[in-house]
């Protein structure tokens, strides 16, 4: 067999003889270290391209179990749904079918779940100021008893007026624009 040049290594770049049997295929080198960091790679990608496998896996092991395999776990609201009755109409691999796609609608809705952010460049400055009252809860007339202790006077002034009395506006300089 022909001699195989030198290569580096894809895990640890140090060069290294690629196995005759192997040849130019071989991307890594032998140490135990990096065959088993590319083992992990090759399974890595293998679960991403079939993602279906182990979930398919997992059913078809609980409907091969001949004893009453336990009750699938769901999440929380799934977990009031009556299973029972659903492994009765549909039996043990469908229920269990339902139970996993489920799971998975409501994890992908909650991933894509994102609170709506204000954007205040929209927004203006101020509010306007609403005319009407807007609680619909009945309306208090009568001070309550606490009203003293906490400092709030039922004679004082209204809510975001000032305490003190309002002074006359400035009258303007003449000459100096303000």
């Amino acid at each position: 067999m022909p001699k195989v040049r030198k290569k580096p290594c894809r895990i640890c770049r140090r060069w290294f003889h690629p196995d005759a049997r192997v040849g130019e295929r071989q991307r890594a080198c032998g140490k135990p270290e990096c065959q088993t960091a590319r083992r992990q790679k090759t399974q890595a990608g293998w679960r991403k391209r079939n993602p279906d496998y182990t979930i398919s896996w997992r059913l078809d092991q609980r409907a091969a179990q001949t004893p009453r395999p336990e009750s699938l776990r769901v999440p929380v609201p799934l977990n009031q749904l009556p299973w029972e009755l659903a492994k009765d109409q549909f039996g043990a691999q469908g229920a269990d079918f339902i139970g996993v796609m489920g799971a998975l609608i409501l994890r992908t809705a909650k991933d894509r779940f994102r609170p709506y952010l204000p954007d205040s460049t929209k927004l203006p400055s101020r509010l306007p100021l609403s005319p009407k009252k807007t609680s619909s809860s009945l309306p208090h007339t009568e001070s309550r008893a606490g009203d003293d202790a906490t400092g709030v006077s039922p004679t004082g002034p209204a809510m975001g007026a000032s305490a003190s009395p309002r002074a006359a506006p400035a009258t303007p300089v003449a000459g100096v624009a303000g």
